[in-house]
């Protein structure tokens, strides 16, 4: 028995699939070059700093002297090329670090530039509140705290006309003082026309950027990027890099957290606003060290295995005639694709056939609803042993026109492959149950 069989599916779908990976060989090889590279530097910088099994033990109370915790930043530094860096549990999303870092580092008067237009729905909020109308907008509570409450200025350029302007006037003004932090979004968030940022592409931003203001701040959100080339942000003169623990670099071992890398400057401003003027990042206990070390070490695996999942899917979604970005060909900058579909009903069924093949919670219905920090209606499909993790294979999609499909992560390829699956089977199902005209 083959493993389409024990999925009751069709040789049709076998075949589908079987096709898109003799197709996609060569970039599953490159991402196979790429993963190589990246796990001998993790396990090089692993025996640098002499991780032993002392670092695994956990601390208490104020977490004064906490050999795990200090090692492990050093080993996120030592791999980003930073300086300096912070890693907690503390953190409770990837909006949560990036907000606590613009606090850290942004003072009132001045202002925040993101070159990569609007971030993405949760940070955007955090930046400067709700619009009237949204929801959630008509509480005051929920809508207190941003930047702009602290006297903090924001502007946004569209990433193509950043950098495609040739109106120095323009630019000059929007970059030099009173912008202390210029902002980059890597990943697309739910935004079809942003696209993912490689390395090259972040450096020629930083070029522009240093033009206008040598002394500004340069601040990559680097969540879903990480791993993906040989690279990381800072090595293009990025000065600080910050992201999730329950995406790429926790290896989905990592039960939640995020990290800050980049300058002692910007990491001591940044420790600051996470613990208390003064404290800086010499306190908080921390436990279940072991996952965090072990999902660190296996992140360019898991981050290799997502991507050759993604990929496949990209070839399958573009031979069946569906608009997918980027292409299975594209050089990638994260792990998210995504699917341009017809309707909502299409998005819902392919929402649904991710969280049937999902390891956790595959007897529940994924249904739409309000999510803290999101304007629309949220579908997400989401089977995974960490709450929310997108390093696991999940499928997601605001409830918004174009209807469209963001799909990202996968502890192993394997996985991927079964959702993929999955998700062939109900669209096929769907086409023949709909009479013909």
């Amino acid at each position: 028995m083959e493993w389409w069989q024990l999925m009751s599916l069709t040789p049709q779908i076998a075949e589908i699939i079987a096709e898109a990976e003799e197709k996609v060989a060569k970039q599953h090889h490159e991402i196979a070059r790429v993963c190589l590279f990246n796990q001998t530097r993790v396990l090089k910088a692993f025996q640098e700093l002499r991780i032993s099994d002392e670092c695994f033990h956990s601390s208490a109370g104020y977490g004064y002297h906490d050999l795990g915790r200090e090692k492990l930043e050093k080993l996120f530094a030592l791999v980003f090329g930073g300086e300096d860096a912070l890693v907690r549990p503390h953190f409770v999303s990837g909006t949560h670090t990036i907000y606590s870092c613009l606090r850290g580092l942004l003072r009132p008067g001045e202002r925040l530039l993101s070159i990569t237009g609007l971030p993405y729905d949760t940070l955007t909020r955090a930046i400067r509140g709700e619009d009237e109308g949204e929801e959630g907008a008509d509480s005051p509570a929920l809508n207190e705290g941003h930047l702009l409450d602290f006297g903090i200025s924001f502007q946004s350029i569209n990433l193509e006309e950043f950098m495609q302007s040739t109106e120095e006037t323009k630019l000059r003004s929007m970059l030099e003082k009173p912008t202390r932090v210029v902002f980059i979004q890597r990943s697309r968030g739910y935004d079809p026309a942003h696209p993912s940022l490689t390395i090259e592409k972040i450096g020629e931003l930083v070029q522009k950027t240093r033009y206008y203001n040598k002394e500004a701040i340069i601040f990559v959100d680097n969540c879903y990027g990480e791993f993906v080339e040989k690279e990381e942000p800072l090595a293009v003169g990025v000065d600080l890099v910050a992201g999730s623990l329950i995406k790429n670099p926790g290896g989905g071992l990592a039960p939640t957290g995020g990290y800050v890398v980049g300058s002692r400057e910007c990491i001591a401003q940044v420790s600051n606003t996470l613990s208390a003027p003064g404290l800086g990042k010499e306190l908080g206990s921390f436990d279940h060290k072991r996952l965090y070390f072990q999902g660190f070490f296996m992140a360019p695996h898991l981050v290799a295995e997502a991507l050759k999942g993604v990929v496949t899917m990209a070839a399958v979604f573009e031979k069946l005639g569906y608009g997918v970005e980027p292409g299975f060909d594209a050089q990638r900058g994260d792990l998210v694709q995504l699917i341009t579909l017809k309707n909502r009903e299409e998005l819902e069924r392919i929402c649904r056939a991710v969280q049937n093949f999902s390891p956790v919670d595959s007897y529940v219905t994924p249904v739409a609803g309000y999510t803290p920090g999101y304007t629309v209606p949220i579908f997400m499909a989401a089977g995974t042993f960490v709450q929310g993790a997108s390093s696991e294979f999940t499928a997601d999609a605001p409830l918004r026109e174009p209807f469209t499909v963001y799909i990202q992560g996968g502890l192993t390829y394997q996985h991927v492959i079964l959702g993929l699956g999955s998700i062939l089977k109900s669209i096929y199902e769907e086409h023949s149950s709909t009479p013909k005209a």
